[in-house]
């Protein structure tokens, strides 16, 4: 299973962002193996709408879960067409700690 959080930072040890569609980076962690990887956002300065192309790139990245603080309408309708899951992270904490509420069952799912 592979989890996409969005991050003010490139790593696991890097603080969670709140808003999904400007979050700096998305960490994805595979928590099946331990590793992670950091994609930049590529449409952080662009003006409204970008929440659905976020939900793209992170389709193809083949995300299952998604953790972040909130989200934009459009950005819920297409994560809810696309079936993957989402969860709300809304602590001072990273990635990390994030990742690890996830697997604790400590996190409130929004989709």
């Amino acid at each position: 299973m592979k989890i996409c959080v969005t991050s003010k930072g490139t790593g696991t040890d890097s603080a969670v962002e709140e808003r999904f569609g400007r979050a700096p980076y998305f960490v994805f962690v595979d928590l099946e193996s331990g590793e992670s990887s950091t994609i930049e956002n590529p449409l952080l300065n662009e003006s409204g709408g970008v929440g659905p192309r976020i939900v793209q790139l992170i389709i193809k990245e083949s995300a299952d879960v998604v953790i972040t603080g909130q989200l934009g309408g459009n950005a819920t309708t297409a994560l809810q067409a696309s079936g993957v899951k989402v969860y709300t992270y809304g602590e001072n904490g990273t990635v990390a700690d994030a990742v690890s509420k996830y697997r604790e069952g400590k996190l409130r799912q929004l989709i």
